[in-house]
């Protein structure tokens, strides 16, 4: 760990940090899409043996029903008990969350409202590279399934032996995932954007992934919905002297199992600073001193982190200064692992300073809301002359014209 001192150079590159962006990259995941429309399942399975190194036929591509049966005996003791609670505190948050349809009356005939609609079919994305993605399973599909989307269609890299998981396969099955699928990657991203004789389209895809998988969902945003670009994970962590230094440096050296991750300590206090320093010798990542808690509250902000601990004796008077972070674990007793895995909100989350504009995955990310519109002849008549005003002034006659044979005997 390095100690920055506020102001430095160094924290602008910090701040700016983005997705790095590679020609190379770009051009194999373009390669990869446009095979993929083209040929469909032929290409999957080219891929998939390319990447994957399993060769399987087109009817091997949807995981059975027997298969997800018999992943119940390959699973951990008690997994299915435990993740029954998990579930609850997942569906209690999200429940809270739901938006209703609503109506605007007034007198002259005029309603206005909007229409919250779920989705038709959504696609989840669950690596399994370096460790099965266990927790992404029940993090994506439930806050769809709550929303009312009506398939959610899953798929997962497979093993060197074409397997998914065991425990992804249950997660999927207790949460009525509708479908399942072995395939990966960009290519995967591509079988659900256009669909293909096996794999269904989808109207959204959500759900983290390597380089190649984030790339793809880029190029392929608006033939689909996605729900964000995710970059590497990020936790930064507000302290000062009365923080626990064992609770820093155990949250900071978690943050540190993430290939690439950011790992960061901001505080105002220098004995915490180095003692926090020497703990962690070797461990990428940055410790910043602030002059007080209000100025590494603004230090955050500018980072706009994916996770944010206020390990302070009164956070929630920090918290009221925080603007710019994917979710904010409050007090001593509230680390990021939390959040991973069973608090309920959603751990697919905004990094790369995207938390100034992109929210953590919700319900809402599963709807679209339609604009309802409704006149008498008496409301549009009063309204007539601004509406005329505008239309005019923007040269549109038969617009004008449409309103007038309302009026026109």
């Amino acid at each position: 760990m390095k100690i920055i001192r506020f102001p430095s150079k160094k924290l602008e590159r910090i701040y700016a940090r983005r997705f790095i962006k590679s020609r190379r990259v770009e051009e194999v995941v373009r390669r990869i899409i446009e095979d993929v429309r083209q040929f469909g399942d032929e290409a999957l399975l080219k891929y998939t043996k390319k990447f994957d190194g399993v060769k399987f036929s087109t009817r091997q591509l949807r995981v059975s029903e027997i298969e997800i049966s018999g992943a119940y005996q390959n699973i951990s003791p008690n997994f299915v008990s435990t993740l029954k609670v998990i579930i609850n505190n997942v569906e209690r948050f999200y429940r809270k969350t739901i938006k209703k349809s609503w109506r605007l009356k007034d007198g002259d005939g005029v309603v206005l409202g909007e229409n919250y609609t779920p989705l038709e079919k959504v696609g989840i994305y669950i690596p399994a590279g370096t460790a099965p993605l266990v927790s992404t399973v029940y993090m994506t599909v439930l806050p769809a399934r709550i929303a009312g989307v009506k398939k959610i269609v899953l798929i997962s890299p497979p093993d060197i032996h074409g397997h998914i998981n065991p425990h992804i396969l249950v997660v999927a099955d207790l949460l009525k995932v509708d479908e399942v699928y072995r395939a990966g990657g960009a290519q995967g991203i591509a079988a659900l954007a256009y669909g293909t004789k096996t794999i269904p389209n989808v109207d959204k895809i959500v759900g983290p992934g390597n380089v190649y998988v984030s790339e793809a969902k880029r190029q392929l945003f608006g033939m689909v919905d996605i729900d964000m670009i995710a970059g590497p994970t990020e936790l930064v962590i507000i302290a000062n002297r009365h923080s626990d230094p064992k609770f820093i440096v155990a949250d900071l050296k978690a943050q540190a199992e993430h290939a690439k991750g950011l790992a960061i300590l901001i505080t105002n206090s220098k004995s915490l600073a180095q003692e926090v320093k020497q703990q962690l010798m070797g461990v990428n990542g940055h410790i910043i001193l602030a002059k007080n808690l209000a100025q590494a509250a603004e230090i955050a902000n500018r980072i706009a982190p994916e996770h944010l601990e206020i390990l302070v004796n009164n956070p929630q008077r920090v918290l009221k200064s925080i603007r710019n972070a994917g979710a904010v674990f409050l007090g001593p007793y509230s680390p990021a692992a939390v959040g991973d895995y069973v608090a309920g909100p959603s751990h697919v989350l905004p990094t790369a300073g995207t938390a100034r504009f992109f929210s953590g995955l919700s319900v809402m990310d599963f709807v679209k809301s339609s604009h309802i519109i409704s006149y008498s002849k008496k409301a549009l008549e009063k309204i007539r002359e601004p509406l005329e005003k505008v239309a005019g002034i923007e040269g549109l006659k038969d617009h004008l014209d449409s309103v007038k044979a309302r009026f026109t005997p």
